[in-house]
């Protein structure tokens, strides 16, 4: 068999390429996987975006994998035949170690798979390895007391942002193509937007997130696709998305056919919102520029409609705490069980949980039914005079390994209030409204760190976002751009 002349031009190959060339016999899933585990091996360390790698399971699923190429139609192979991914360790993997990022459950091997990884599995990808997240998912960097820091492929000084950090890094260094990530206020799009990938969160109940043995009625965390371009985001939520029994807030019907829908994609005509902060900034100026030129490109080559508007969300700081802090106790308490305390959590999570030990029920049933409600408002007002909103992912480029601090503690030469929060403040409310939206590299500093557009729609309007992310990516190209790592 035969396909790109090099393995790091394995590696850097988008996974819709490499799942033809596997189907027409052109590219061995041997070739393939042992390119990535040999990359993984020579820069992996450097980036420290790996709990586990499973080397010898991969091979073995590598090598089934092209006997059922050359025993099968290619009609009849699975969407993902063959590609290797990641999963993120707070995804569980049947037989496979998931510690959730924390030293109490370092030796945990599940026996069930989460929805994502089960899906992916079924349409025949390879597992190469878990990803690096804080503990429990905690925290907006990616450091844990189990694995340390987890370095930005751009600049190994600097964070990649969290949750989905290991992926977002991974993905972006050419360590596989396709990772799973998940996404509760920003933690599948920030940690993209920082390392130069598309980073995708589908509508609340598009892609299941519950196991049989979790909460069927998870209100705001999804699961999705961190890639490298916007085909590969679409191929594999085609795979993930679709109803499941045991979850209840998944949306019944099959998976939208997304990868056909990108083949006329454009923005000719569409009306776009833009906003340069939410109405909460500050913006770091560098991030701004490079946004306001991606919204320029978007409306002068793209044809979209493009108008600046303002909006009104309530304050993001009260509202994290006042969300996340009574579900976070709730998950300690229940975490009680195992013996774990709030001193196996990220010491950024200690003031949000003492924070959200002093509200009553009804600051946070307002916090449920009033503050959401404003939340949902705002961004349905805008979704009914325009397709899409545009904005930065995120309030500034990858910064350098905060340490205690867990954040930056400026931006643009004012001092940032909650710097552990600072990273989603751009994130959060899209995803309590429900909206589908994604992060795609809008263009890079003048200190070569990348810069990520937010595109979103109306809850439901997944395709749509999808298919404005494809335009615009085709007249502003970037997959070819790679991390200076040798």
């Amino acid at each position: 068999m035969t396909g790109p002349t090099s393995d790091d031009e394995l590696c850097f190959t988008p996974a819709t390429d490499l799942a033809r060339l596997i189907r027409t016999r052109q590219l061995s899933p041997v070739e393939v996987t042992a390119a990535v585990l040999d990359r993984i091996e020579r820069v992996g360390s450097r980036l420290n975006c790996f709990v586990t790698v499973v080397a010898e399971q991969a091979m073995a699923a590598a090598k089934d994998a092209e006997r059922r190429v050359v025993q099968t139609a290619a009609a009849e192979l699975p969407a993902l035949h063959g590609i290797p991914v990641t999963v993120k360790d707070l995804e569980a993997t049947a037989g496979v170690r998931t510690t959730f990022g924390s030293v109490r459950y370092a030796d945990h091997v599940p026996a069930t798979s989460a929805p994502i990884w089960q899906r992916m599995h079924e349409a025949g990808a390879v597992l190469v390895g878990k990803t690096t997240t804080p503990e429990f998912g905690m925290h907006g960097i990616t450091e844990s007391r189990l694995t340390g820091v987890t370095n930005n492929p751009w600049d190994l000084s600097r964070t990649t942002g969290g949750s989905s950090g290991g992926a977002a890094a991974a993905v972006a260094a050419g360590l596989a193509p396709l990772a799973t990530g998940s996404d509760g206020g920003g933690s599948i799009r920030v940690p993209a937007s920082l390392c130069g990938a598309v980073g995708f969160k589908p509508t609340i109940g598009r892609i299941p997130f519950a196991t049989p043995d979790s909460g069927a009625y998870e209100a705001v965390t999804v699961t999705g696709p961190i890639t490298r371009t916007v085909a590969d985001a679409a191929l594999m939520f085609e795979v993930v998305a679709g109803e499941l029994d045991h979850d209840a807030v998944s949306i019944l019907g099959p998976a939208p056919r997304a990868s056909a829908a990108l083949h006329d994609a454009t923005l000719r005509g569409l009306r776009v919102a833009y906003s340069p902060d939410l109405g909460c900034g500050p913006v770091d100026p560098e991030t701004d520029r490079v946004v306001r030129a991606a919204v320029g490109v978007m409306a002068a080559e793209g044809g979209a409609e493009v108008e600046e508007v303002t909006i009104h969300l309530p304050d993001p700081y009260d509202y994290f705490v006042g969300w996340w802090g009574p579900h976070l106790l709730l998950e300690l308490a229940l975490m009680a069980e195992d013996g774990i305390t709030l001193d196996d959590c990220p010491d950024a999570v200690r003031p949000l949980v003492e924070r959200a030990a002093s509200m009553s029920a009804v600051d946070f049933v307002r916090v449920q039914m009033v503050t959401r409600s404003q939340i949902y408002r705002a961004f349905a007002d805008v979704f009914a005079r325009f397709d899409l909103l545009v904005w930065p992912t995120t309030p500034l480029p990858a910064f350098e390994h905060p340490g205690a601090a867990g954040g930056p503690l400026s931006i643009a030469g004012r001092p940032v209030r909650e710097p552990a929060m600072e990273n989603q403040r751009l994130t959060e409310a899209i995803s309590h409204a429900g909206c589908p939206a994604i992060t795609v590299p809008a263009g890079f500093t003048h200190d070569g760190l990348p810069v990520g557009l937010q595109i979103a729609a109306r809850r439901g309007a997944d395709i749509a976002v999808l298919r404005a992310a494809a335009a615009f990516e085709a007249i502003a190209p970037w997959a070819h751009r790679r991390p200076p790592l040798r």
